[in-house]
């Protein structure tokens, strides 16, 4: 405490005397005849202030100062020395006293000592209160910047969620138009258009739902022990029909002998069906020029990746599209598409600890590339 003070000195004279003159100034004055003492009586009332003197029989003031300060760094040690001891004086304020003064005692050289001291406590009290402000206010200006980044990216997410959805309802009020249409009419084409119309927007809305609840499944994935031929099998096989309905020629290319790898199927399965339909698409909607569409699915083992790719001939991207393609709800497929699919992909193959690029060049197609590390254990 900086009103109380510890005295050290061996000589009972100069203890009272001083010691009267100390509580005079206002301080609690606690006293010591030796070192030993003086550290008992430290230990238990913690004074901000000590006077010591420098000579004292057994551990002497220099020592007993590397002691306190060892306690307590920030305590204030003011040496007491003789005229023939300012050397050790010095060496006292190379181990971080305060300050020192000489026998016989001046008061004004003792008061500007003890100023000193008391203004060194006052600083580092300042300097303490002024850095607990800052952290706190570090702190309060955090979780507002976090709120508002949370807040930012809530409205970003349902802004896009809400054009989503806006564009599958407008495809239903559409179907639902040609249905009536064809009923009023009797028109069985306008009635078939119409349910394919709703059927497909009703297909969108599932998949929407599918894949907000994946985003916001907890990133820890279900490993199993795989062939992870086998996802990229199914989906060859599941989407084969499709290309060739569209005059897509769609190759897989998978090596042989593929170890047992741990991942979890079902989320590889839906990244790789995101990335083929994603190529269908664009085979559909892209200039291919002369070449015929083709789509190449492809797996191999490389040093300690195992990795996936889909590539087409078709349309491509420009660096720009590339730098937003795996952002939430950016879509190059108008109103056909929610922008989520991708963003899922990144997401599953992030929680594999693996990662997905994508190379592409206007008007010369696409590579999505996975690289998924070969794990041997579940965990």
């Amino acid at each position: 405490m900086k009103n109380d003070i510890l005295l050290v000195d061996d000589e009972d004279g100069i203890r009272k005397v001083l010691g009267i003159s100390l509580a005079d100034r206002g301080y609690t004055v606690h006293t010591a005849c030796d070192a030993k003492q003086a550290v008992a009586i430290f230990d238990d009332r913690k004074p901000g202030i000590v006077l010591t003197d420098i000579k004292m029989p057994g551990m002497d003031g220099i020592e007993l100062l590397k002691v306190l300060k060892q306690r307590d760094p920030e305590v204030e040690v003011i040496m007491i020395t003789g005229h023939g001891d300012i050397s050790l004086a010095i060496k006292s304020l190379k181990l971080e006293a305060t300050d020192f003064i000489v026998k016989p005692i001046d008061e004004d050289a003792l008061d500007v000592a003890l100023k000193r001291a008391g203004e060194r406590i006052d600083m580092r009290s300042q300097l303490r209160d002024y850095t607990q402000n800052l952290e706190q206010l570090v702190e309060e200006k955090s979780h507002r910047l976090i709120q508002a980044e949370r807040l930012a990216a809530m409205g970003e997410t349902v802004a896009g969620l809400a054009h989503a959805i806006k564009n599958i309802a407008g495809g239903l009020k559409g179907g639902a138009f040609v249905v009536e249409k064809g009923l009023s009419l009797n028109n069985s084409q306008y009635l078939q258009q119409g349910w394919q119309m709703v059927q497909d927007n009703v297909s969108r809305i599932e998949q929407l739902s599918l894949d907000l609840l994946n985003i916001a499944k907890p990133g820890i994935p279900n490993f199993q022990y795989t062939d992870p031929a086998v996802p990229l099998q199914q989906v060859y096989k599941l989407m084969q029909p499709q290309a060739k309905q569209y005059g897509i020629r769609m190759t897989v290319k998978i090596g042989s002998d593929f170890p047992q790898i741990a991942m979890e199927p079902e989320s590889i399965h839906r990244c790789l069906m995101n990335l083929v339909t994603n190529a269908v698409d664009a085979c559909c909607q892209g200039i291919c020029g002369n070449q015929e569409p083709e789509i190449i699915l492809s797996a191999h083992i490389g040093r300690s990746w195992l990795i996936y790719q889909v590539r087409d001939n078709c349309g491509g991207m420009d660096p720009e599209v590339q730098k937003q393609l795996f952002k939430g709800f950016f879509t190059t497929k108008g109103s056909r598409g929610t922008g989520i699919g991708l963003m899922l992909s990144r997401k599953i193959i992030e929680d594999h600890q693996g990662n997905i690029r994508v190379f592409s060049e206007q008007g010369h197609g696409s590579l999505f590339r996975i690289r998924l590390p070969l794990r041997n254990e579940m965990s």
